[in-house]
């Protein structure tokens, strides 16, 4: 695999703040290859690894987005929220960003049958079908459709399972870490001081609290996805 530039400046990673890490009591021994320093009660993240890390990542999503490979963005942490669903339109990924519903991706055939209800209760919706029901019934089919979107939104064009998961926040995602574990799906993760970097595949050392690290992160990978996928479209 060729190496790409991927202009990461250390002083944009300084000012996003994604060299901050949780208060000293909360790490993970395991994080000590990330670690640089201490400062006022909490670890400091080496950035000159976490540039590594997001340049190999960035190489990898660009390669697979090249080869038409399929993305999932995870992230529903209150800081997260807005970032993964921007990040993922952006770069036409799927997504979660509400609430990770377990067996999303190990029980797949329920999650798919959840999507095909999805789509027709849209379907209806667009044709009007949704008016023309009894109050009481139409109150409920709403309410139906309100948690499908909620939920299952920023997947609900996914046909199957995606190629690698991109998640945010290893802590508030670990369900989502273990079926990825447990499907071999390859897997991104923003990890932070007090996170587990043995559990995923890759893993980019960062804040994964403040909005403008996660921000920053993001970014840099749909970049390379949206390039790669350029790429795959040009090479068709």
């Amino acid at each position: 695999m060729t190496r790409r530039y991927w202009n990461i400046n250390l002083e944009e990673m300084m000012k996003a703040g994604v060299h901050l890490g949780h208060r000293i009591k909360k790490w993970n021994p395991r994080m000590a290859p990330y670690i640089s320093a201490k400062r006022k009660g909490r670890h400091i993240t080496n950035l000159t690894r976490t540039a590594r890390f997001l340049s190999e990542a960035c190489n990898l999503v660009f390669y697979a987005a090249s080869r038409g490979k399929q993305f999932l963005i995870v992230g529903t942490n209150k800081k997260a929220v807005d970032s993964v669903a921007a990040a993922a339109i952006r770069a036409r990924c799927h997504y979660v960003n509400k609430k990770w519903l377990g067996g999303m991706l190990t029980n797949w055939s329920t999650t798919e049958t959840r999507l095909h209800k999805f789509r027709d209760l849209r379907a209806e919706q667009k044709t009007g079908r949704l008016n023309r029901l009894p109050k009481r019934d139409a109150a409920i089919v709403k309410r139906q459709l309100y948690h499908l979107q909620t939920y299952l939104g920023g997947i609900k064009y996914m046909t199957g399972l995606p190629d690698i998961v991109i998640i945010v926040d290893q802590q508030e995602e670990y369900t989502a870490v273990r079926e990825c574990l447990t499907l071999g799906i390859p897997t991104i993760c923003l990890i932070d001081t007090n996170c587990d970097p043995d559990l995923v595949d890759l893993p980019i050392p960062a804040n994964d609290d403040a909005r403008a690290s996660i921000r920053f992160i993001l970014n840099k990978l749909v970049s390379a996805i949206c390039e790669g996928r350029s790429s795959y479209i040009t090479n068709r």
